[in-house]
This record gives C-alpha cells, sequence and structure tokens, in this order.
C-alpha cells in the first residue's frame, strides 16, 4: 500500500478495531491512540499496531501524533453530545468536542506536518442544518475536512452500523431479553444498516486511490428497514421475541428526558430523537455502492441472526488471542 503508516483515532471503538484488523491485514502500520490503555487491550495482540496513550483533543498532543504518518484516519464520534449546548453553534461541548474541534485542529495538525491523506468517518444524513444537533455537528466536521486546502480527503458517511461488538442491535436484544415489551420513539423511521466489515473494506480500498479523493461516499447495506423492523428482528434472533410498541412524539420524548437524567450510559436523548426524523438511508435507490470502492453489500440476517444468538464464529482477534497465550 502507498500510504504503510497510519494514525487511526477512535482505533478502540466497535469500527476502529475492525478497520485495525483490516489495515494490520494488509500489512499497515497503525498507531492507535487512547486515554485509556484498558480500552485497546484487544487490539494488542495484533501485529504492527502501536498503542499510545494519549488525549487527541489537546492539539499539542494531536500534532506530535501526526508527525511522520503517512495518512491519518479519523473515526471520532459521540451519540450524545453532554454540556449545555452553549457551545458550538448549539451542539453542546461533547459534540462540539468530538465532531467539530478534533476535524478542525486534525486539520490544522496535517497541514503543519505535511500529512494530505485523511480519512474521515461522518454520517448519514449529517448536515449543517439537520434538526438535531449530532447530525448539525456531524455536518460541520464534515465540512471542515473536506474544504480543507491542500488535504486529499474522502468522507465516509454510513447508515447504521452493524456487526457483533454493535450497541445498536445488540442493545434491543439486551432489552428484549429483560422487558415484556419494547416501546421505542421514531418507529417508523428508515434505516439501511451497513455491515461494520463492509464499512472497514471500504475505507481500505479507498486509502490507496486518488479517484477517491475530495469525494464524499455514502455507505448503506442493501435492504431498507424501519426501526420497528429491526428491533423485531433483534428480539427474535435473540430468542426472545416481543411486541414493540412506536410512542407517539409527545411520549418518546419524556421516555428520553427520564433516560437522559438516569445514572449511567444514556439510552435515548431527544437528540436522538430528533436524528431519527430523518431517514438514515442512501440518497438514490436502489442503493448501488461506488465501483472504486470494490464493495459486496452484506445483508443483515446471515450474520447479525448469529451474533444475536450467539453462535458468531471466532474473530481474528480471538485467534491472536489464542496465540499470544490471552
Amino acid at each position: 500500500m502507498a500510504y504503510e503508516n497510519i494514525l487511526l483515532l477512535g482505533g478502540t471503538g466497535f469500527v476502529g478495531q475492525i478497520l485495525a484488523d483490516h489495515l494490520v491485514a494488509r500489512g499497515v502500520r497503525v498507531c492507535v491512540p487512547t486515554r485509556r490503555l484498558a480500552h485497546a487491550r484487544d487490539l494488542r495482540v495484533l501485529p504492527t499496531i502501536e498503542i499510545v496513550q494519549a488525549d487527541v483533543n489537546d492539539p499539542a498532543t494531536l500534532r506530535r501524533l501526526v508527525a511522520g504518518r503517512d495518512a491519518v484516519i479519523n473515526l471520532v464520534g459521540v451519540l450524545h453530545g453532554g454540556g449545555s449546548g452553549s457551545q458550538g453553534a448549539g451542539f453542546g461541548a461533547g459534540f462540539a468536542a468530538a465532531h467539530v474541534d478534533l476535524p478542525r485542529n486534525l486539520v490544522a495538525a496535517c497541514r503543519e506536518q505535511g500529512v494530505a491523506r485523511v480519512l474521515h468517518v461522518s454520517a448519514l444524513g449529517a448536515d449543517t442544518k439537520g434538526p438535531s444537533a449530532y447530525l448539525r455537528s456531524k455536518g460541520e466536521g464534515e465540512h471542515i475536512v473536506l474544504s480543507a486546502p491542500g488535504l486529499f480527503t474522502t468522507v465516509f458517511r454510513p447508515s447504521v452500523v452493524f456487526g457483533s461488538r454493535d450497541n445498536f442491535l445488540n442493545l434491543f436484544a439486551g432489552l428484549a431479553s429483560i422487558l415484556p415489551v419494547l416501546f421505542i420513539g421514531g418507529a417508523n423511521s428508515r434505516m439501511q444498516p451497513v455491515a461494520v466489515q463492509d464499512l472497514a473494506e471500504a475505507m481500505c480500498n479507498a486509502l490507496d486511490l486518488p479517484a477517491t479523493f475530495g469525494k464524499s461516499y455514502e455507505i448503506c447495506g442493501p435492504t431498507i428497514y424501519t426501526l420497528r423492523e429491526l428491533v423485531q428482528f433483534a428480539a427474535r434472533a435473540a430468542g426472545h421475541p416481543r411486541p414493540v410498541i412506536g410512542l407517539p412524539g409527545f411520549a418518546a420524548s419524556i421516555m428520553a428526558m427520564v433516560f437522559e437524567i438516569l445514572p449511567g450510559p444514556t439510552l435515548l436523548s431527544r437528540d436522538n430523537l430528533r436524528s431519527l426524523s430523518v431517514d438514515s438511508i442512501a440518497s438514490t435507490q436502489p442503493y448501488r455502492p461506488a465501483p472504486e470502492l470494490g464493495l459486496r453489500l452484506s445483508p443483515v440476517e446471515p450474520e447479525a441472526t448469529l451474533y444475536l444468538a450467539g453462535l458468531h464464529p471466532r474473530t481474528r482477534f480471538s485467534g491472536f488471542r489464542a496465540r499470544a497465550g490471552r
């Protein structure tokens, strides 16, 4: 590959771990910064991976991490913005930091250090005038990256991403195991789920292709579902079929408000509901991925049925871990 020494931001997350695996399989050296080394424990077994304890939100630290790299890939994203909403044009502190400030600092660091190749993951529906702080902040970050002078950038706009470690289908499967009925907001919102392996493959294939420079790609799966249909599928595949009841807007907002104030991770926010008011599907149907990405789209049912039922085959992580005696 032309780009053999890559800085991967967000590499300890769900998509990041799969992308790191794909890059390593192609012989690429990958540096993954993380604020907590424990978050990268599954990556340590991969050859050609360097784990660095660092805070990428610090501009000086980011400049040091970027120095000497062939390319940078940014996967950093958050679903819940936090803060009062007074920062980042009403984005909230969390969204502003992850989706706007980090891309801006990254672009500056790359230009300063002479690293021209940047891959950036945004979101389908990202729009600076979108209905939610999540979509607006994602849209702003996407604009910052694509408009940066002197850089060879490629942006990926995936729909909801599924895979054995996802926090989407697995979440609903887990809820179905403990609740007799599932109440959801945005039940009729449409989505076009893409396999995490397909997203990672698209990014790896695009990395070396000049034809992808300056472009933004929608990354979707082959089938459109409503959120209700996906929740029903997840519950059924996990062995806990449940009635799924869609809540009207007012009731869904009250439920989200309750989740926001409960201790622990937020399962649903009012901003999430606003995001669901926009369908997460490709702008052109039937969806066909750009030919240069070399994708064969994976349907949801075969793989998701296996992992939701606890029958997913061992991953390459498991193989490396076994050989490493971990």
